[in-house]
């Protein structure tokens, strides 16, 4: 009599975590209930005598899926955005702008991976050939080294993903930042000989 409640109280967490796991935002708490759900399937599947079923489930089923998801959205959930670094360009000029799209990245669950190239040219080379998914470059009075021209500045930011062009439209400042959607197949790059 015990053991049926216990079992039973066991088969209703299958049902209860798979809803969790479906309805869950959040990539990184899915990755977490995914392993309880495979725990769970584990247990169900040792209490009816399937133990060979239950190893499976917990090596294959929990930790290879486990690991090999938390991969996955390590590597996808970023968004790399090139700038042109000079040595006249200040770093404060760059900061301000980060942090606030930093934080409205994180609002989705988005990590922020910037990457500096020497001139604007590699940048558009860089973004016609996918290694990049948006660029920031600075209006010339972002360049310049007058803090009170700095507070008036915009810069221009291009987003070739659609999906980061509605989230980013949506929440960032329009007055700070020029925000563009570029097809790369628009961009017009300098023919190598």
């Amino acid at each position: 009599m015990i053991e049926d409640i216990y079992t039973i109280a066991i088969l209703v967490l299958l049902p209860l975590t798979a809803g969790m796991l479906v309805a869950q935002v959040n990539p990184y708490h899915a990755l977490v209930i995914r392993g309880i759900l495979g725990a769970v399937a584990a247990l169900v599947y040792a209490l009816f005598g399937a133990a060979d079923v239950a190893l499976t489930e917990a090596l294959v089923g929990t930790m290879l899926s486990i690991t090999l998801y938390a991969v996955a959205v390590r590597s996808s959930m970023s968004m790399r955005l090139g700038v042109v670094e000079t040595e006249n360009s200040p770093a404060s000029a760059y900061e301000s702008f980060l942090a606030s799209l930093r934080g409205h990245l994180r609002d989705n669950y988005l990590r922020l991976e910037v990457v500096p190239f020497p001139q604007v040219s590699a940048l558009q080379a860089a973004l016609a050939n996918k290694e990049i998914h948006a660029t920031f470059t600075c209006s010339e009075v972002l360049l310049s080294n007058d803090p009170a021209k700095l507070a008036d500045s915009s810069g221009c930011l291009q987003v070739r993903v659609r999906r980061l062009y509605e989230i980013l439209l949506g929440s960032l400042s329009h007055d700070t930042v020029d925000l563009r959607f570029t097809n790369v197949e628009d961009i017009d790059l300098p023919k190598r000989n």
